[in-house]
């Protein structure tokens, strides 16, 4: 495991170690080709940790989170949880698990989808939608007795409910997702991530389909339950200056592989890598007026079926050698904790 993606920050809870995920092209003509969404992807998340993973769409963060949660199986690498019982304290939960293992898996690991209407179900009200995590997971609170089981039941619902901020709870209980504004839907998927209390959040850019007037409030919610649960984030997101906001840390993702890892202070403020300066040039700076210093490059992205040899970003850096495009520059660090792939 290289050192690169040990959290001297806090106790660790989850590892990912060089994770790739490749898929394969269901076409005749390319036949044998694959995707390249990860490769090599490795990192560490600690306890009551907030870990942004920032980059740009197709750079591989919201299949790093499926397949975290199990969505998606690997193609190599490990992805091993903290588990007390384990010899090492970490069991490996990479290959395929068992149904009694997957839902034990999924009590500890919980997702916030981007799209906060097509994750719910449109043909169920929002009580039996908050109801079944309660039900599958045996989490309904309550003595001897059918009625006295549903009574509790609904107590809970309007308890979560107004963890996140919708109230009176009743009101919400028996309308569908498409009676619901946005912010709503989110603030419900919210609450059905919480309701079994998991251990990991992986919150795939859970703002970005929101108004600009309440993504303040959904993120601060989430800060909120971070603090008061003790839960850890996956938050992933294109947005450097909300990535700074929300977490400790920060992992910079380009192209299916990671590019830099540090404190949020330090990615942020003193980026090294050259993607990374990319990303804060493009991010708007009101103080600095219109007249910026901006990093310029060329190119696009590239493809993810034939990606380039070497680094996966010299294509489009400003400052590329000869050298960059030949051979994969390894993880190095530059300071305690700052770690970047760049052969500068």
């Amino acid at each position: 495991m290289p050192l690169a993606t040990v959290n001297t920050m806090a106790e660790e809870i989850l590892r990912l170690q060089g994770v790739s995920k490749h898929f394969p092209i269901r076409s005749f003509r390319r036949f044998g080709e694959v995707v390249h969404a990860m490769d090599d992807v490795s990192f560490s998340l600690g306890k009551a940790e907030v870990l942004a993973l920032v980059g740009e769409s197709g750079s591989g963060k919201t299949t790093t989170a499926s397949v975290i949660a199990q969505l998606y199986p690997i193609t190599s690498g490990l992805i091993r949880l903290a588990d007390p019982q384990a010899p090492d304290g970490f069991r490996s939960v990479s290959g395929k698990l068992s149904r009694k293992a997957l839902l034990g898996y999924r009590k500890r690991v919980q997702m916030i989808f981007q799209d906060p209407f097509g994750s719910l179900n449109p043909t169920h009200t929002i009580e039996h939608i908050l109801s079944r995590p309660y039900v599958i997971h045996d989490k309904v609170v309550y003595r001897r007795g059918e009625e006295r089981r549903k009574t509790a039941l609904k107590e809970q619902l309007h308890q979560l409910l107004r963890s996140v901020g919708l109230e009176p709870p009743q009101q919400y209980l028996d309308k569908f997702p498409h009676e619901l504004s946005g912010g709503q839907r989110q603030r419900v998927n919210i609450a059905r991530t919480f309701s079994i209390e998991p251990e990991i959040v992986l919150a795939d850019e859970p703002t970005s389909m929101l108004d600009v007037s309440i993504r303040m409030s959904i993120m601060n919610m989430m800060l909120a339950f971070q603090e008061q649960k003790q839960v850890s984030f996956l938050y992933i997101t294109h947005d450097l200056a909300g990535a700074r906001y929300m977490a400790q840390r920060i992992v910079v993702m380009y192209a299916g592989m990671i590019m830099e890892i540090g404190t949020s202070d330090e990615v942020v403020q003193r980026a090294v890598h050259p993607y990374t300066k990319l990303l804060r040039s493009a991010a708007p700076a009101p103080e600095e007026g219109l007249k910026r210093n901006r990093l310029i490059t060329q190119g696009d992205i590239p493809s993810l079926i034939h990606p380039p040899a070497g680094c996966r970003f010299h294509p489009r850096c400003p400052y590329a050698m000869a050298e960059c495009s030949r051979l994969i520059p390894p993880l190095k660090e530059v300071e305690g904790g700052h770690w970047i792939r760049c052969y500068l």
